[in-house]
């Protein structure tokens, strides 16, 4: 095969690529990434700025892989379980027509972002990372600063006392910063002393604001995450001087990141949020109808709805919503639903598992977010993800690199490409891939 090497990373004998067309292309992308932190109204600047994304690579050229079949049948059937499940409302409430139209619209996003890291595939994940991060740098930033007061309409970036930055829940901006988290963690793990000192501020402000959001699921996805890519690091680097590294930072990481939280937690407003937040027995999450108390009654009751309830009807049965997207994809979907997105997550991590060992040259942006997906698939089973964005992102560019990575390891080793010459963005640096 005679190929070389593009100034974006890609074969050009096998995907040639238009430069004007594609900085069009990548510059959507950044924005797209940078937009999906501003959800405080619907709709939100993200569904502008991702459909107008969308339409451009459609119209430009987008090819959906053989290897994204599996992505494109579980989501639809997933979705046409809800809109069949919403039928016998139609006429009634406009609420559960309007979250059909939104699963629908988020599966295709997670199916763009699978599909176009088809191509350019280095290039277009970073800028699209580029701008998440950015935005849950500002977002951060807003949170924190309205927490403790220091900017004017204050109370617009909070709720219930936790900060939201420019989210419209609690929750859902913690779960956002997950990803940016272990971005920044695995270039602490892997950079030279400048990038650590960089990424490791960054990191730091991340924690703040998660802790502000007091957000205990959050904060599980965060902890479960970090641990997962640092385990994912160390059997994956054969180096010993390596693995020793990501050791020793782990702890030093560790020492500063507890230190910083204790001088936060010594200021009274913050611990006494936190020990209510921090406590296990809320009593929302306890007794009879509580949390746990709904989710066992919510899957028995599943059994006896083959076609669910339809969407958004759980609370009306129960006093609050699931909390938990698999029995809520039972419950709004029925069980064509409900096991389409069971089987939809197990596929994914049991294939994601299969290209952590792959040496490509993504693969450290390939186990963070492959750490991240496992991680929000965990907290998952006690929140309601269904229309997190970031999810249906994560969701989609894992799928697009496993993709990706498939078809880079089936090609022979002389002609791939060995992104020679390109210029580093900040988060595409791989110490370790060949």
């Amino acid at each position: 095969m005679n190929a070389h090497v593009t100034r974006f990373g890609v074969l050009a004998s096998d995907a040639p690529v238009a430069l004007p067309l594609e900085r069009l292309r990548l510059a959507l992308l950044w924005l797209t990434g940078f937009a999906g932190a501003f959800v405080f109204m619907e709709p939100s600047p993200y569904e502008v700025v991702s459909l107008l994304t969308m339409t451009m690579f459609a119209i430009s050229g987008l090819t959906l892989q053989p290897a994204l079949m599996p992505l494109v049948l579980f989501l639809m059937l997933c979705n046409v379980g809800f809109s069949v499940a919403v039928i016998p409302l139609l006429g009634g409430e406009t609420k559960p027509v309007t979250w059909v139209a939104v699963s629908w619209y988020m599966a295709t996003t997670a199916v763009f972002f699978a599909a176009m890291l088809a191509v350019n595939t280095v290039a277009r994940l970073n800028v699209l990372l580029r701008g998440y991060l950015l935005a849950a740098i500002i977002s951060s930033v807003v949170a924190i600063l309205a927490y403790f007061r220091l900017i004017p309409f204050a109370d617009l970036f909070l709720r219930y006392d936790r900060a939201q930055g420019t989210f419209n829940d609690p929750n859902v901006f913690a779960a956002f910063l997950a990803l940016p988290c272990l971005l920044v963690w695995q270039r602490v793990l892997t950079g030279g002393f400048w990038s650590v000192l960089r990424n490791g501020t960054l990191l730091a402000l991340f924690a703040v604001a998660l802790l502000l959001s007091f957000s205990r699921g959050a904060w599980g996805q965060v902890a479960f995450g970090i641990l997962f890519l640092m385990l994912l690091g160390f059997i994956t680097n054969r180096s010993v001087q390596g693995r020793t590294r990501i050791v020793v930072i782990a702890v030093l990481g560790g020492m500063v990141i507890a230190g910083f939280l204790a001088a936060l937690l010594s200021l009274d407003q913050v611990a006494s949020l936190f020990k209510e937040r921090a406590s296990l027995d809320q009593s929302y999450d306890t007794g009879h109808s509580g949390r746990f108390g709904r989710h066992v009654l919510g899957f028995l009751l599943a059994f006896e709805t083959p076609l669910g309830l339809g969407p958004l009807q759980f609370g009306k049965v129960f006093p609050e919503d699931p909390h938990n997207s698999y029995l809520n994809a039972f419950m709004s979907g029925g069980w064509l639903s409900g096991l389409a997105y069971l089987s939809l997550v197990l596929i994914t991590v049991v294939t994601g598992f299969r290209y952590i060992f792959a040496s490509t040259p993504w693969r450290d942006l390939y186990h963070v977010l492959f750490a991240a997906y496992v991680a929000v698939a965990a907290e998952s089973f006690i929140i309601d993800s269904d229309h997190w964005r970031h999810y249906f992102l994560l969701l989609g560019t894992l799928w697009g690199l496993m993709a990706a990575s498939r078809r880079y390891l089936i090609q022979p080793s002389g002609s791939r490409p060995l992104l020679r010459g390109i210029p580093e963005l900040p988060l595409a640096h791989s110490g370790r891939a060949a």
